[in-house]
């Protein structure tokens, strides 16, 4: 748990002032000093340091001794404590076991103090019963702290392991066994330390174990000698010692543990009579109280505190009581012991640590078990049987915890792919990781993660991954979603064959819709869904759940173009398909009536407002309209048809040929008609020009007459007004007798009929090289002005101007053609005027 890479950057200034306590040390070449968190040793006088290795950020504990601390002592007292305190930690440095404090720099002096480096600690047991000389004033480390029963219990079990490897292995005396000689690490195990007053056997190795005594001098001061509140009676009644020594001290720091205010059963100070007196009464029987002791480990104790040492009991019988006989004791024996088991052992243990975990209390899980279970991530195989254990501690973990001790080692794991088993517990864990991840760190670990749970081939991975992708969309940013999940997901759901998976797919894309924009999904969750041709009715319910969210939504709302044409014709024939239930087709065909209706509103509104625009122009234009009228001449049918009424009043007037815009005069027509009717024929076009023309003389021929009329109204002479009539008639024959003055070619002139209802004859051209015209009734001038002059005959023969007009046949413009000649007449004003006499 190495977290002084962070550490370092926020205490920078810190550590430049703590620099001042180990001015010239070596040790500061290759550490480096962050904070002070205790105090041990002798009198508490090694202050202990947190600090880290330059080199591998490796957390350490660094413990100094500033040689001013001793400046109130005498000058022989001094160098006999320093001398002691340099030959404790040499002897130390010597010494490896789990329960001795690992010495990771060995001790280095200077002028101003003495200082070693040792692995991670917490404090002293001194501190923790109550003793803070030498320890931070600003300190909470302490505050509130308890020793739990199970942390008694297995640190007691860890010291007497420690003490019968000295006896029996190093073959060594401590003489000190009191709180200030022992350390809780960082992980919470208690740590033998403080070996200043040991004695090593001075036999060889074949011979029986022989440790010189050395007599108790009150003389001298007291932190030079062993404390007397811990030592074994032996001591001031035989003057001896033996390893039963350590197991007599070892049994009164129970007693101190379990006393109230950490304190012993008595206190000496360096006073030996009291202490010499002490073990009389213990030889006579007369012992303290235990009562503070458990019931089951009275008995127990009482014999370690025996006045003889016959009677103690050996150190390695302690694991025997049963006051040790606890889940939690052999849970974290068992611990400290999985280094030397093989894979099926550790795995039948770690099946059974979750139903231990939920008994013990959080800070031994923090402490204790969660080291031992970070250490086997670096065997994969065994990973899906520790990683549940983690996962179970973190849920009662705070974020400080989870932060600094469980996320560093599980980000490398989120990267392991096999065995499956790793992604299933982080799926089912997922929302535990999202509550205490840091939001960048669901960026660049989580979410890579989830990615390759998408792309795994089991399919329980992929729905858990499915379902609990949603819950942290919010944390998922807009690129990342855009161009990663979302083409995952589309992925998986086109090409798995697991109905379930692509039923979770698209179920998970609905839930995400929420953190979509409208733009995505328009281009991206729409035309997909048209895509999936998979027609289950699961998977088509799903699809529907999509296009109402997609609907319904404020922020999103499908448009009325993508309804009309991608929406509408793509669940149109999914309303027919036969494996839909009675209620699976009514949302379904509800759905469509629905979006039909929003297109008929949105649409019809649109139109509305177009319709009101188009109506303003078309007042505006108005008075040029009634000026212009009709510029080219009608040619629909006069007679309407069944069918031409079924396209009536459907937008389509101006196409039909029977529009009842035109029926009240068929002969006119407007441009617009002309231009968008149907193709015309040749015949059809020359008799559209033919009109055009009539039309232009009925113009200029009424235009005459109107002049007429007013010029007769002006002047009451009706001789003056028939000449001029006479006179413009001559001047402006009609347009169908000018002949071409250059068709040379003979012509065969043949009667037709009228296209009209006249009861005139119409000449027109047979052919390329003649031409045959027409004489119609209204292309013949007006002779009626002329018949009041006439002599007033009342014969059957009398005929008017008009009917002479009529019977007067077109000359040829041959003269070489057998026809009779018709002298032609030419009269001028003086003739008509000698003829009107």
């Amino acid at each position: 748990m190495d977290v002084f890479n962070k550490l370092y950057s926020s205490v920078s200034n810190t550590v430049s002032q703590l620099q001042g306590v180990l001015p010239g040390n070596p040790v500061t070449r290759e550490f480096e000093v962050v904070k002070h968190i205790s105090s041990a040793g002798p009198g508490l006088l090694w202050k202990i340091y947190l600090g880290y290795k330059k080199t591998t950020k490796q957390e350490v504990a660094i413990f100094v001794l500033e040689k001013r601390q001793l400046e109130r002592w005498q000058k022989d007292d001094r160098d006999v404590m320093i001398e002691t305190l340099k030959r404790g930690i040499s002897q130390l440095t010597k010494i490896r076991h789990p329960q001795v404090l690992t010495v990771q720099h060995p001790l280095e002096e200077s002028r101003e103090s003495l200082a070693f480096a040792t692995e991670p600690v917490f404090c002293s047991l001194a501190n923790i019963l109550g003793q803070t000389h030498n320890f931070p004033e600003q300190s909470t480390s302490l505050s509130g702290f308890k020793l739990f029963d199970v942390e008694i219990k297995y640190g007691i079990l860890q010291l007497a392991e420690g003490i019968a490897f000295l006896h029996s292995d190093v073959k060594l005396l401590h003489r000190n066994i009191c709180p200030e000689s022992i350390i809780v690490n960082q992980d919470g195990a208690w740590k033998i330390f403080g070996f200043d007053f040991c004695i090593l056997n001075q036999t060889p190795h074949d011979a029986k174990p022989f440790w010189p005594y050395q007599e108790y001098n009150s003389t001298w001061h007291v932190l030079t000698q062993p404390k007397l509140e811990y030592m074994a009676p032996e001591n001031a009644l035989i003057s001896s010692h033996s390893p039963a020594s350590d197991i007599f001290s070892l049994g009164m720091l129970i007693f101190a543990i379990y006393s109230v205010g950490g304190k012993p059963m008595k206190g000496f100070g360096k006073d030996w009579g009291a202490f010499k007196r002490f073990a009389g009464d213990l030889k006579q029987g007369k012992y303290h109280s235990l009562s503070n002791i458990d019931e089951k480990f009275q008995a127990y104790v009482r014999l370690m505190l025996h006045s003889n040492p016959e009677m103690r009991p050996e150190i390695y019988d302690m694991n025997k009581v049963e006051y040790f006989d606890d889940i939690g004791v052999k849970t974290l024996s068992y611990l400290d012991a999985l280094f030397q088991w093989d894979n099926l052992q550790k795995s039948k243990f770690y099946k059974g640590l979750p139903q231990v975990i939920t008994k013990l209390p959080h800070r031994i899980n923090m402490q204790r078990i969660l080291p031992c279970l970070m250490k086997e991530f670096m065997n994969a195989p065994m990973i899906p049987f520790v990683l549940p254990n983690v996962l179970l501690i973190a849920e009662n973990a705070t974020e400080k915890e989870y932060k600094r001790h469980i996320l560093p080692p599980l980000k490398a794991v989120m990267k392991i792919q096999e065995p499956i088993q790793i992604l299933l517990f982080f799926l089912q864990k997922m929302d535990l990781l999202l509550k205490l991840t840091p939001a960048e760190d669901v960026k660049t670990d989580v979410l890579p993660m989830l990615y390759r749970a998408l792309e795994a081939d089991a399919q329980q991975i992929q729905e858990l991954c499915l379902s609990v992708l949603p819950n942290f969309a919010s944390l998922v940013d807009y690129p990342s979603m855009k161009n990663a999940c979302i083409p995952r997901i589309k992925k998986l759901c086109t090409s798995t064959k697991i109905l379930s998976v692509r039923v979770n797919c698209l179920l998970c894309i609905g839930r995400l819709l929420e953190h979509l924009d409208k733009w995505l999904v328009l281009d991206e969750i729409i035309p997909f869904l048209s895509q999936i041709s998979s027609r289950e009715p699961a998977v088509l319910m799903a699809i529907l759940g999509i296009y109402k969210l997609t609907l319904t939504h404020n922020k999103l709302g499908i448009t009325k173009d993508v309804m009309a044409t991608k929406v509408i014709p793509f669940l149109v024939p999914l309303c027919i398909e036969n494996g839909l239930s009675l209620s699976q087709f009514n949302a379904l065909i509800s759905l469509v009536k629905d979006m039909i209706d929003r297109v008929e509103q949105e649409h019809r509104t649109k139109l509305e407002q177009l319709n009101s625009i188009q109506q303003e122009s078309k007042a505006l234009d108005l008075n040029y309209s009634n000026v212009t009228g009709p510029l080219v001449p009608s040619v629909l049918s006069t007679n309407n048809s069944e069918m031409d009424k079924m396209f009536l009043n459907l937008g389509i007037d101006s196409y039909l040929f029977n529009s009842t815009r035109c029926q009240g005069n068929p002969s006119i027509t407007t441009p617009t008609e002309v231009k968008t009717g149907l193709a015309l024929t040749l015949e059809e076009k020359r008799r559209m020009l033919k009109q055009e023309e009539h039309i232009q003389e009925q113009t200029l021929i009424s235009a005459d007459q109107k002049k007429s009329n007013a010029t007769h109204s002006e002047s009451q002479d009706p001789t003056s007004t028939l000449i001029q009539a006479n006179i413009n008639q001559i001047q402006n024959p009609p347009r169908t007798r000018n002949f071409a003055s250059n068709n040379t070619s003979t012509s065969n002139w043949t009667k037709t009929p009228s296209p009209t209802t006249w009861d005139s004859t119409v000449w027109s051209p047979t052919s390329a090289g003649s031409s045959q015209w027409s004489n119609n009734k209204a292309s013949t001038s007006n002779w009626t002005a002329l018949d009041s002059l006439l002599p007033q005959n009342k014969g059957p023969e009398k005929k008017s101007l008009n009917q002479m007009a009529t019977t007067n046949q077109l000359l040829p413009l041959n003269p070489s053609q057998n026809q009779p000649k018709q002298p032609s007449i030419e009269l001028s004003t003086q003739d008509i005027m000698d003829f009107l006499g």
